[in-house]
């Protein structure tokens, strides 16, 4: 479920960039390569939390095929599921602060673009521009309805430690966690859409600029 895709790679990237010297075209790639570096660490959550979402599932199944009579088996699954919840937002916040970085990174090309001769270069910068930043603001949504989603879902948890849970608190509990996933894949398919979007808007930028970059364009 919680699949993002990743940057354009590009291969054979200008060689012996050192700020020196480099045209505002040089100094626009430099960045924009930075950023996607930064955020290895984001796509390294990526496998992880979609594991871990399938272990919490399989421990939910179970525990809605007990009956009360196996309390203290409730319990320890609850409680092992719990410790799932809290890996999934350690890493999601390692994710968080991966972006976070390269949104700093990114942000560096701004002043960059006011440089630019070329008005038509400079337009197919300002878009990427735009559509980075709007892809930033769509993870920053994405990543509070998935903060929002966890906190229910330890919520849900700590009711089954509860013997006196009634099928209707139970029921309405899920009914709000699957309402925040649905915001979660929403907002998730947006993100995807931008990432898309921002690829194709930066490969054109690389091309106009007649920068010497091979890009791979298999990288999913």
């Amino acid at each position: 479920m919680y699949l993002m895709k990743n940057f354009l790679f590009v291969i054979a990237c200008i060689a012996l960039l050192s700020g020196c010297g480099m045209s505002a075209e040089e100094e626009i790639f430099t960045h924009l390569e930075n950023a996607v570096g930064l955020e290895a660490n984001f796509e390294k959550q990526q496998q992880p939390l979609v594991e871990l979402e399938k272990k919490e599932q399989t421990i939910y199944e179970k525990i809605i095929k007990l009956g009360m009579s196996e309390f203290e088996q409730i319990k320890g699954l609850s409680q092992e599921a719990i410790e799932v919840v809290n890996e999934r937002e350690s890493r999601i916040e390692k994710e968080k602060e991966s972006i976070e970085s390269s949104k700093k990174e990114f942000l560096l090309t701004e002043s960059k673009v006011g440089k630019l001769k070329d008005e038509k270069m400079k337009t197919i910068a300002e878009d990427l521009l735009k559509v980075m930043n709007q892809r930033y603001e769509s993870y920053d949504k994405l990543y509070k309805n998935y903060k929002n989603a966890i906190a229910l879902d330890r919520e849900l948890y700590e009711m089954f430690q509860k013997e006196e849970l009634t099928l209707e608190q139970l029921e309405m509990q899920v009914k709000k966690i699957n309402e925040m996933y649905d915001n979660v894949v929403k907002e998730n398919e947006r993100f995807n859409e931008l990432t898309d979007t921002y690829n194709k808007k930066k490969k054109e930028f690389y091309l106009a600029a007649d920068l010497n970059v091979v890009f791979d364009d298999t990288a999913k």
